[in-house]
């Protein structure tokens, strides 16, 4: 059988009409008050984590390869508020895409941004190494709108048309060119242009284009795509890592450029940019995506990640 073709039936068509009562929803939620907003996201997180799912397995496997010294109370604590901030990032996209009563500007407290002004200055293009914490989506809003700074994105389109749509939609009203990750050379174009745009390197996106490199300690796929931007760019490579703060309000940090980079050799380069995501995710560790598998592959060919009625990597 030949490879299944995806669903293009246009947006208004009824195969996509139960989606679109959710983005509906999706709408309602996102114009409830921003405490509310976050503390039912709380409550999902905490069902999470007392139902023991799928998820909650992740994250303990997770904490348990990445700070292994860490007293086994403190991780299970960790884990319960990683748990926690992920829920709010649910309810917390709905507000990052839809709500009208948002104000990025009070919100936002900025940190090390002369970093980006020094390389604006320069004439340099812009390479934002960003990294996948609970507030990514609304860290794009208050970059955007709430600090002015016209940015683009690099992003894999999803597979459901309807959810596509609201994601651009959403991120639009901020963000200045969209980049399906396929399209190097049009991220390439754009920083020679003196552009800046947000690249998140940190998952695991398997292993083409990817070395082992390590993330506290164990070796996880990285790919070589930042270096290789870097390298054919020019640009300037900033990372950059955002926080939910007490109250409601948020920081975005901006570290240091990475200096000599790219080097030339892969494994220290995806090295270097996974340690940069290290400094970043110490400064808040339960807000950092830990349900996401980041060791899925590994050179070996064996399984982290056991099957659900199994118990978590243990050491």
């Amino acid at each position: 059988m030949g490879k299944r073709r995806k669903r293009t039936a246009p947006l208004y068509h009824p195969v996509w009409w139960p989606t679109w009562v959710l983005v509906g929803l999706v709408w309602l939620l996102g114009q409830l008050p921003w405490g509310l907003l976050l503390a039912l996201g709380r409550g999902l997180g905490w069902l999470a984590w007392r139902l023991r799912t799928e998820r909650r397995r992740v994250v303990e496997t997770n904490l348990a390869l990445c700070f292994p010294d860490m007293p086994e109370a403190e991780r299970a604590a960790l884990t319960r508020a990683t748990l926690l901030s992920t829920g709010e990032a649910m309810t917390e996209i709905a507000g990052a895409y839809t709500s009208l009563h948002f104000n990025a500007r009070a919100r936002l407290e900025l940190q090390g941004f002369e970093h980006v002004e020094a390389a604006r200055a320069s004439g340099r293009g812009i390479l934002l190494v960003g990294m996948h914490f609970n507030t990514i989506d609304i860290g794009a809003r208050l970059l955007g709108e709430g600090a002015g700074v016209r940015f683009s994105v690099v992003y894999r389109p999803n597979d459901n048309a309807v959810l596509d749509w609201l994601i651009r939609h959403g991120r639009s009203q901020y963000t200045e060119h969209y980049f399906d990750r396929s399209d190097m050379r049009g991220v390439v174009r754009h920083l020679r242009n003196g552009g800046m745009c947000w690249y998140a390197p940190d998952q695991d996106y398997g292993t083409q284009q990817a070395v082992f490199a390590t993330f506290f300690g164990v070796p996880a796929s990285t790919i070589t795509g930042t270096a290789r931007i870097a390298r054919m760019s020019r640009a300037t490579v900033i990372p950059i890592s955002h926080y939910r703060l007490p109250g409601g309000h948020y920081r975005i940090t901006f570290d240091p450029p990475l200096a000599d980079f790219p080097s030339g050799d892969d494994v220290a380069d995806a090295t270097r940019v996974n340690q940069a995501v290290e400094t970043a995710v110490l400064r808040a560790p339960e807000q950092y995506l830990w349900v996401h598998r980041r060791f899925k592959h590994q050179a070996d060919g064996r399984r982290i990640y056991r099957s659900r009625r199994k118990t978590p990597f243990k050491q």
